[in-house]
């Protein structure tokens, strides 16, 4: 048997006080609402339907891309990666998004920090894990506890351009985190690269040049073992887009 362990969260009406560019709405209409439809479109009444009712829907009026737990495409990064046009969301290879995962432990970051080259190959070699090609490694930094709250987007540290370059390297082509995003928050890499005044330092890990994937916003790492497991995460098929909403869901047999 099988056992599914959903690691997505929820698509849900947000805070008031989560910033508009992240923001979800949606709108309900319950079966009294339906039958008024129905009515209007059939001429049918509450007389023909079972109990009276007719269909409860939902419209999405506003979600954006990126604003739940979603599969970043390289397009999300440059408009070209490595010379080539980068791959939106609908052009990733599906064998990409079904594959052996490993999480890997950075609880003890504080917001802000770089998860480092080394620091990953430390983690790997604590666990006694091998990168094979394909394999989805998530970074487990335990910020999945403030989603939904205004300053999620500030929390949690990042990757480094160095630590993804080389995952890279070894076959992964889809990196996941369980905080707003993979690199460290933008404000903090935003004022270093205004003081410096010089690329790659704001959104460095993303813009590495790179044809591969991210999972942003994971939630319930802390419900998988560190090795052994299938992950799903296909993203919804939007075409031309620069990411996707996805059903992440971890395989345990």
């Amino acid at each position: 048997m099988a056992r599914f362990i959903d690691l997505s969260a929820p698509i849900q009406n947000s805070h008031p006080e989560v910033p508009e560019f992240q923001r979800i709405r949606i709108e309900f209409s319950d079966h009294t609402q339906g039958l008024e439809e129905v009515k209007r479109l059939f001429g049918i009444g509450p007389e023909l339907l079972r109990n009276g009712e007719a269909w409860a829907v939902e419209t999405i009026a506003q979600l954006g891309t990126h604003s739940s737990t979603h599969l970043d495409a390289p397009y999300h990064y440059n408009s070209q990666i490595g010379g080539r046009p980068a791959q939106r969301i609908d052009e990733l290879p599906l064998e990409w998004c079904f594959a052996p995962g490993v999480v890997l432990e950075f609880r003890h970051k504080a917001d802000g920090d770089a998860v480092r080259l080394e620091e990953v190959q430390s983690e790997l070699a604590r666990i006694g894990h091998s990168l094979r090609p394909l394999d989805i490694v998530l970074i487990r930094t335990g910020r999945d506890a403030f989603y939904g709250q205004p300053d999620y987007w500030k929390r949690g540290p990042g990757v480094t351009v160095e630590a993804t370059r080389w995952l890279f390297e070894q076959g992964v082509r889809v990196m996941g985190i369980d905080a707003w995003g993979w690199d460290r928050p933008l404000y903090l890499q935003a004022q270093e690269a205004l003081e410096q005044q010089r690329p790659g330092i704001f959104w460095a890990a993303h813009q590495a040049d790179l044809p591969y994937a991210q999972i942003e916003r994971l939630c319930n790492l802390g419900a998988l073992p560190q090795t052994g497991f299938k992950l799903c995460c296909f993203p919804l098929r939007i075409v031309g887009a620069s990411a996707a909403p996805a059903r992440v869901v971890a395989i345990l047999e």
